[in-house]
């Protein structure tokens, strides 16, 4: 069985920060959202991966390289243009061939892997497994119809749900998916569904097998999922101190301080992971925060929020929470009279003013 990863797409609703970089590639506690379903698929046995890629195929190529971090072998396919998930399954076809496949979203994840789900496809063999769960606004999602434990009815993001059933970003297919991406023309946005894909295998008497996901999922594709799996996946932390703790400090409950980090005359309260080489000094790191490699935390508080690589959060007087902080940013109190709000804000950006 082969392994399909897809990290292509824009990214649209995380920009400003993925007009510069994957969304894939953005870290929840600290790890590249990509990296978990690499870890997935390898962790369910399948260490042949193809992952289709777009735009920012150079920085993925660059973050996973060829695969041998995490015990596959990568092979890179081009995707010119976001032209939907059976687009992605289409021009994957060379590398797939003839094998069973597991088709997982770049930037969704799953509480407890795909190991089950794997043995599940292997032992009864239908011709497609998809994974479900219930939310509760279904018409933001491919909604599933099932009726006798088989899938009757798939529909993308309609307006009136037939159930509260919604396609999770893992699908099993056999190679005759081919078969129903070749058959199926462009929706009204232009692109080749996978939904369409599927129903047209249920349309020709395929089985279509579901199963509902039990513990959580996540679609990190906005600023509110993203801290969500930050939340959630912070909470199976166990704590481990391999920085520097020095003078007057307060570390409690499931903390990571990676090796090269340095906590001083601070307050930093779990589950929370600092990062390697990053300063936290006279400052409070709230629950749920996850600080990445070479951050600064000084006279300041933040909660509940991501700070990614290299960024300093310095001398300010109100806490930093809900928030998702690129690379390489500055954000500190200015000195300079009058008191007014000097702000430098990249395209689309969103800035709180308490």
């Amino acid at each position: 069985m082969k392994g399909l990863i897809l990290s292509g797409g824009k990214g649209t609703r995380l920009r400003p920060l993925t007009f510069t970089s994957a969304k894939q590639l953005v870290p929840v506690a600290n790890k590249p959202v990509l990296f978990y379903g690499i870890e997935a698929m390898a962790a369910a046995g399948i260490h042949d991966l193809g992952i289709v890629v777009g735009d920012t195929h150079e920085e993925v190529r660059a973050a996973v390289g060829d695969g041998s971090a995490f015990g596959c072998r990568v092979t890179y396919i081009m995707q010119p243009e976001p032209l939907g998930l059976a687009h992605a399954v289409k021009v994957s076809r060379d590398y797939l061939g003839d094998s069973p496949f597991v088709m997982y979203l770049g930037d969704n994840l799953l509480a407890h892997g795909i190991v089950s789900l794997v043995r599940e496809f292997e032992a009864s063999r239908p011709t497609a497994l998809i994974l479900l769960a219930r939310v509760p606004h279904p018409e933001q999602f491919g909604v599933a119809e099932l009726v006798g434990g088989r899938v009757v009815r798939l529909e993308e993001k309609p307006k009136t749900p037939r159930s509260d059933l919604a396609l999770v970003g893992v699908y099993m297919f056999m190679p005759r998916i081919f078969e129903a991406v070749d058959a199926i023309r462009p929706s009204s946005r232009g692109e080749l569904e996978i939904t369409d894909a599927i129903q047209y295998l249920i349309d020709h008497q395929a089985v279509v097998s579901p199963h509902v996901v039990d513990g959580w999922w996540k679609d990190t594709g906005k600023l509110d999922d993203m801290l969500e799996a930050n939340r959630l996946v912070l909470e199976t932390l166990e704590r481990r101190i391999d920085g520097e703790v020095v003078g007057h400090c307060q570390i409690d409950g499931r903390v990571v301080i990676e090796r090269g980090a340095r906590i001083e005359d601070s307050v930093v309260r779990g589950p929370a992971i600092v990062g390697p080489d990053a300063r936290v000094t006279r400052a409070y790191v709230g629950p749920f925060t996850a600080l990445g490699p070479e951050v600064v935390v000084q006279d300041s508080e933040v909660e509940h929020s991501i700070v990614l690589e290299g960024s300093a959060i310095i001398d300010l007087r109100g806490r930093v929470e809900d928030s998702l902080i690129g690379r390489q940013c500055r954000i500190h109190r200015s000195p300079l009279m009058p008191r007014a709000l000097r702000l430098m804000v990249g395209d689309r950006g969103e800035v709180g003013i308490p």
